[in-house]
């Protein structure tokens, strides 16, 4: 039995990307939740900041625009487009079972939504809606780190302390005996290292011969960090993805003859060594409960007003604002 919507037409409002370097809130109707559908009021979401200032600066590449598209995203590449994959919120409208629950979904920068009541993963009962945010990027590097297949008593480093790196560099942590180290040039990055329980270095400082190297930095210098940071025939995973910018690599002196492998990660599909059996609503919802501990709570910044976020995305998503996963609230 479904109950009726507490209100029939509403007006939403949804961030757009609307020209290189600008974004603002835009007004649309939103009809009744479908017969399949939830509504979902929106309480908190994050900026993934890497993909996303790529797409306010324009920097999709023509090749990936396909790939690049979200779920339910509107408009195209490169603009105007309503972009995002983060959002928590609290159901009210749709079948009786599921008003009030709390959930995330892949779901652009808005206040008010309709969505498939499939695409709603409910939040673990020990999951702060707050942390929930980092669902997307938890599920990045799950992948990742199914994609590197780091063992116990590795050596591992992951350079570039992100969010998606640092969240690498927490899995690979929880391994029994495994020796991980978060490689970045700000120094600031080792008290979050710290927190999640992994070690610190800089780029001149950082232990080689490493078993496993995963890259993250998004920075054409890091990626040649990591190569010299890998042990011989060791794995080196880039997960930097540079959109439509030129990218040189180290891959001269001695890279063949120590045989490295260079690996590509990418979320969008699952790693083949799970992909048989897993299926994307199952990997998400993996990672929504891999969030389960507060030493996460070091990834986020201090809220910004959902209202003020067109405003304040080019201090954001400045590469020196030092911010890792940018919390927005929704009234």
């Amino acid at each position: 039995m479904r109950l009726p919507t507490r209100r029939t037409d509403e007006i939403a409002h949804a961030l757009w990307y609307s020209r290189p370097g600008q974004a603002e809130l835009r007004q649309e109707n939103l009809a009744p939740p479908g017969a399949d559908e939830v509504r979902v009021r929106a309480q908190f979401g994050a900026l993934s900041r890497g993909t996303e200032a790529l797409v306010f600066g324009g920097r999709v590449p023509e090749s990936e625009v396909r790939r690049m598209r979200a779920p339910f995203m509107e408009g195209a590449f490169p603009f105007p487009v309503k972009y995002g994959y983060a959002t928590v919120g609290r159901i009210e409208g749709g079948p009786k079972a599921q008003l009030g629950r709390l959930v995330f979904t892949l779901h652009p920068h808005q206040d008010l939504f309709n969505i498939p009541a499939s695409a709603a993963i409910a939040l673990p009962d020990d999951l702060p809606p707050e942390r929930a945010v980092l669902a997307a990027n938890m599920e990045t590097a799950l992948n990742a780190v199914w994609d590197a297949a780091p063992g116990p008593a590795d050596r591992i480093a992951v350079v570039g302390a992100g969010t998606v790196g640092a969240l690498v560099a927490y899995l690979c942590g929880r391994l029994p005996g495994a020796e991980v180290t978060l490689v970045d040039i700000n120094p600031a990055r080792r008290e979050l290292a710290r927190a999640l329980g992994v070690h610190f270095a800089g780029p001149e400082a950082a232990k080689g011969d490493c078993d496993l190297v995963v890259h993250a930095s998004g920075h054409p210098a890091g990626l040649d960090t990591a190569l010299a940071l890998a042990g011989d025939e060791a794995t080196v995973l880039e997960l930097s993805w540079y959109g439509n910018a030129a990218v040189t690599a180290s891959l001269g002196g001695a890279f063949h003859s120590r045989r490295l492998r260079l690996v590509s990660s990418q979320v969008g599909r699952i790693a083949p060594s799970h992909r048989p059996r897993w299926t994307h609503g199952r990997r998400l919802a993996a990672a929504l409960a891999l969030l389960a501990d507060a030493r996460l709570d070091a990834l986020l910044a201090p809220a910004v007003a959902f209202h003020d976020l067109a405003r304040r995305l080019p201090d954001i998503l400045d590469a020196g604002s030092g911010i890792l996963c940018q919390l927005i609230t929704y009234p």
